[in-house]
């Protein structure tokens, strides 16, 4: 998770890990308004958000997540194929 490919080819980055629920939630709600399909939202967090993905699936988003040694979660957010 670091170096050049930080960002996984992410168009938007939603870093949320200083910051306290719900506004992660919102910024990454309201990134994902602004993308159009084919490109992605990477949503960065220091804990597993549970309650996202059931969002996500509602919204009709496909989603990734990995688990840094740091202890970082990072979801790379789709639209749907």
């Amino acid at each position: 998770m670091n170096g050049e490919n930080a960002d996984r080819g992410a168009d938007r980055v939603v870093d949320g890990r200083e910051l306290e629920p719900p506004e992660p939630f919102i910024l990454t709600m309201e990134a994902l308004d602004e993308i159009q399909p084919g490109q992605s939202v990477l949503l960065r967090l220091n804990r597993e958000p549970f309650p996202l993905y059931r969002a996500l699936e509602l919204n009709g988003y496909a989603w990734e997540t990995s688990h840094g040694e740091d202890g970082t979660v990072e979801i790379l957010i789709r639209h749907r194929p």
